[in-house]
């Protein structure tokens, strides 16, 4: 398994840099293969949407699909894959920010029976009570 790294990532999704671009496609279409997947952490994830939203400012729907694009990817291992795709679907849908959605989500994966909040949106959610 090879780490990615957020910038390598943003670079392949948005193909912005006419030098860094073609070298992170080569790494993701080329280097890495379903025996020897990308990893990326969620605190990448949570930098990609970060830096989606605010320095692209790409809408809810367009960083939903950008989440999926690597969610759907043969070659990428996704830590807690199941709650970053919960958490897409919340933006996707918009039900909550993805960073709420996946804090809740992660709870309820850690054994959580709430997570308390004084976010009036993110307490919209199943997982979370306000406080």
């Amino acid at each position: 398994m090879i780490g990615i790294d957020t910038n390598i990532l943003i670079r392949h999704l948005d193909q912005d840099d006419p030098i860094q671009s073609p070298r992170a496609t080569r790494i993701i279409e080329h280097l890495l293969t379903e025996d020897r997947p990308g990893f990326i952490s969620l605190v990448t994830i949570a930098e990609i949407v970060w830096v989606l939203r605010s320095i692209y400012r790409m809408s809810d729907a367009a960083v939903a699909t950008a989440i999926e694009q690597l969610l759907q990817a043969d070659t990428l291992a996704i830590q807690n894959e199941r709650e970053v795709y919960i958490a897409m679907m919340a933006l996707r849908n918009d039900t909550a920010s993805f960073d709420d959605a996946l804090i809740g989500a992660l709870g309820t994966w850690a054994g959580c029976t709430t997570t308390c909040t004084f976010d009036r949106k993110a307490a919209r959610l199943k997982e979370f009570k306000l406080a």
